[in-house]
């Protein structure tokens, strides 16, 4: 027989599959209804307040449903977020080494993208939200940090301390998922691939040595503002962008 669950764990529980599923849709669709009457309407009219609700739902609730499925999957397990070196408390420690990591990937990264988009490689890529709105950078340093979460605390946090319970040595552990890593970039071309499959080895290195997940995510927030502020400032200037 299976461990009953108490109430407060199947409401969880079922609000993360239904974030995961229907309820994204559901809240989408939601907001198009109310953006125009229904009726005599050919042409919906969408308004900055609808545009920045769709951001906000897609960032704040479903776009960190998957990391909120980890949390809860390992709390369930009775581990807690501990082994991947994710609780409030380690937050502050992980700030600094964050930072350097940043900056670090960041000057690397810059070099690495020209060479692709001179040879061919990589494609141009927009990263950032809407511009010209009062919203544009609070909405670029969220999506920046959500995409830290989503990132770091399923391909490195979790996927590393998942696949080293299962029993794989450190090495393959950190290939996969530095090749998973890339793997989701490809939309962006080869060169991305190449990079990202580097910054994933880095990355789940550095994971596998301190066992610390706050950093990364940090490092990878900052790595997406910068960026998204270095488009928005070079737009128009360069003819990278």
């Amino acid at each position: 027989m299976p461990a009953s669950l108490d109430r407060r764990s199947l409401y969880e529980e079922i609000l993360i599959v239904l974030a995961l599923t229907v309820l994204a849709s559901a809240a989408f669709a939601v907001i198009s209804l109310v953006s125009a009457p229904i009726r005599g309407v050919a042409v919906t009219t969408t308004t900055q307040t609808l545009v920045l609700a769709r951001h906000l739902a897609g960032l704040v609730f479903f776009g960190l449903a998957p990391v909120w499925l980890v949390v809860y999957l390992l709390r369930r397990s009775g581990e807690g977020v501990v082994p991947l070196g994710l609780t409030l408390r380690d937050l502050p420690a992980g700030i600094p080494l964050g930072a350097y990591l940043a900056l670090l990937v960041s000057i690397s990264g810059l070099g690495l993208y020209i060479v692709g988009y001179a040879y061919g490689f990589t494609r141009i890529v927009i990263p950032v939200p809407p511009l010209e709105q009062w919203w544009t950078i609070p909405v670029l340093v969220l999506d920046a940090f959500q995409n830290g979460l989503y990132e770091e605390v399923i391909v490195a946090g979790y996927l590393l301390h998942r696949l080293g319970q299962a029993g794989w040595r450190p090495a393959p552990a950190l290939w996969l998922a530095a090749v998973i890593r890339g793997s989701y970039h490809l939309y962006q071309g080869y060169g991305a691939f190449v990079g990202n499959l580097v910054m994933g080895l880095f990355f789940g290195l550095i994971w596998q040595r301190t066992r610390r997940t706050w950093p990364l995510v940090v490092a990878h927030g900052l790595i997406d503002v910068a960026a998204g502020i270095g488009y928005i400032y070079f737009r128009g200037r360069l003819e990278l962008f």
